[in-house]
């Protein structure tokens, strides 16, 4: 007996109209999506998510007017946030990595296949990051530079909040593993592993495994990348 789901709510958000076009043709395709609204700049967005509540938007990050990012800071601090999975062109760039900091759910590349699109929208839903370890080193790795210290200094004082056991744990999300794998590393159930992971969210005030992973790296926990 199969089980009648509500589809994902999806925004599409991209000052291309072509694109959207694209992309809305793409994800029609699929029976459990729904596209709620199309948007051409990040002020547009803001506007229509309001009013169509999406579960996830599919932003552009280069627009006139009101860029992706600012969109995705505004909607990631708004009480009804829905996720957002960020449209680029480069596996590298700034903006992306700032877009993640500022609770972006993860990234796809627009010559990403459909199927990978749409897989990525319905992970998102699910509370699932679309990010890969090594895009997500690529990423970090990027973000080295001249704030490194003080960035470092920043995110080691907010991991003192972390018990020994949550610092392992984020360590662990850091290098991209599933609960599964840590709940094996770690000599721990699943479920547990899931307790872990909502405490280190609540207490360091992030919105998602993306967001741990990062301030994981800020702080210096992930250099060798398996001890």
């Amino acid at each position: 007996m199969t089980e009648s789901k509500t589809p994902i709510r999806l925004l599409l958000v991209d000052d291309d109209p072509l694109v959207r076009a694209g992309l809305a043709l793409m994800m029609g395709g699929a029976e459990d999506i729904e596209i709620v609204g199309e948007a051409a700049d990040g002020a547009e967005a803001e506007e229509l998510v309001g009013r169509t509540r999406p579960d996830v938007v599919l932003m552009d990050i280069r627009m006139p007017t009101v860029d992706g990012l600012t969109a995705t800071q505004r909607l990631r601090a708004r009480a009804d946030a829905p996720q957002v999975v960020v449209l680029t062109t480069f596996h590298a760039d700034e903006q992306v990595l700032r877009a993640l900091r500022a609770g972006a759910a993860g990234f796809v590349l627009k010559d990403t296949s459909p199927a990978e699109i749409v897989d990525a929208v319905r992970r998102v839903a699910a509370g699932e990051p679309v990010l890969s370890p090594a895009v997500t080193r690529q990423l970090m790795r990027h973000a080295a530079g001249t704030a490194a210290d003080s960035r470092q200094a920043r995110a080691r004082e907010r991991l003192t909040a972390l018990n020994d056991r949550e610092r392992e744990v984020a360590v662990a999300v850091g290098r991209g593993l599933a609960n599964a794998r840590i709940a094996t590393d770690l000599f721990m159930s699943v479920a547990t592993v899931k307790t872990h992971v909502s405490r280190i969210l609540a207490k360091l005030d992030l919105d998602n495994r993306v967001q741990i992973a990062l301030l994981a790296y800020d702080a210096g926990l992930l250099e060798g990348d398996g001890h």
